[in-house]
């Protein structure tokens, strides 16, 4: 649905909030039917001045008709609202629960697109060209540095961005954290490298694990190479991120048996950036790391989480209690709607 109407809107420009606007005002002609026009501004809450302007143009286009008693549809009219009403259902409906979440949350924006990916993972690729538009609509022009994770959704968005992103712009990717030792294809470092490719950008590896000792990240970072990249890191004016579930992350990262006790004795549900989340957004576990700290976050003025599927609805809830506010993030209908019931 975001796609076709960014589509539409390229062609003419708010084109979507007049039509709804229209839409509106049919409707309640519809209802109110024959109703004056000073009757419906107030019911609209709009001036009568607007107000004519509107359906001077619906009467132009044979929508409505006036009469002794006020306006009334017409025939086309009936047809109009009956023909538009599945498409307008849709996107208002798209719209509110967009709101909704991101009330609740409490950050900028949310989008939403259609499905589960738990049960369909091409779900992921609509979430990924959603990445695409808000990283071409919200980058700033010229030199960009754009932190990304890695993981399986990650590389997934990563194959779904184009070049238009880098349209009067220099990207640059740097990965986010230290590898995880895990498969080659998810690692941060071949994620940047992908989103590079796809965009016509740069890259910049970092050859580092993530789970390093406190002496051992010193020495690190004495190395010329890797202060080179971390600068670069912490340099990031945006960032690209996965929620994890707790229990799938402990996982990845291969972590040892005391330390996956003590996250489900914690209740650890979610996971972002080395940070584990209760379900009441307590960190209950942080790993000590190479790469981006949550508030490190704070200062950037682009911040997209991506996560979707039933599933991760705790691990996205519990994460956004420490999301700064500018977070868009990108889901699906089935982590909103369960993350808006419970």
């Amino acid at each position: 649905m975001h796609q076709e109407i960014e589509w539409i809107e390229n062609v003419v420009p708010d084109m979507i909030e007049v039509v709804n606007g229209r839409y509106t005002i049919l409707q309640n002609i519809a209802w109110n039917e024959p109703v004056g026009r000073r009757s419906l501004a107030q019911d609209l809450g709009m001036s009568e001045r607007m107000l004519r302007t509107e359906t001077d143009a619906l009467r132009k286009f044979d929508l409505i008709s006036s009469t002794k008693s006020g306006m009334i549809l017409t025939d086309k009219g009936r047809k109009t609202i009956l023909g538009l009403a599945s498409f307008m259902d849709s996107l208002l409906g798209v719209q509110q629960l967009e709101k909704r979440l991101s009330k609740q949350l409490k950050i900028e924006r949310c989008f939403v697109v259609a499905g589960d990916c738990d049960n369909d993972k091409q779900v992921v690729d609509s979430m990924g060209k959603m990445v695409t538009e808000t990283l071409r609509t919200s980058l700033p022009m010229g030199k960009n540095i754009i932190a990304a994770m890695g993981g399986t959704t990650m590389a997934q968005v990563a194959s779904c961005l184009n070049p238009e992103i880098s349209r009067n712009r220099e990207l640059l990717f740097v990965p986010a954290r230290g590898g995880l030792g895990e498969r080659v294809d998810i690692q941060a470092n071949n994620v940047c490298a992908q989103m590079a490719l796809c965009t016509g950008g740069k890259s910049r590896s970092l050859y580092v694990p993530e789970q390093v000792s406190e002496t051992t990240f010193k020495t690190l970072l004495q190395e010329p190479a890797v202060q080179e990249v971390v600068d670069l890191i912490k340099r990031s004016n945006a960032v690209v991120h996965s929620i994890g579930d707790a229990m799938h992350m402990a996982a990845r990262r291969s972590m040892n048996e005391q330390q996956v006790a003590l996250l489900k004795e914690r209740r650890a549900v979610g996971e972002a950036f080395g940070y584990f989340f209760d379900e009441s957004g307590q960190v209950v576990f942080k790993i000590p790391r190479i790469g981006l700290q949550l508030e490190d976050l704070t200062s950037m003025d682009c911040v997209i989480a991506v996560a979707g599927g039933k599933n991760k609805a705790k691990a996205i809830a519990a994460y956004m209690q420490h999301a700064p506010r500018q977070t868009c993030l990108i889901t699906d209908e089935g982590a909103a709607k369960t993350i808006l019931k419970e």
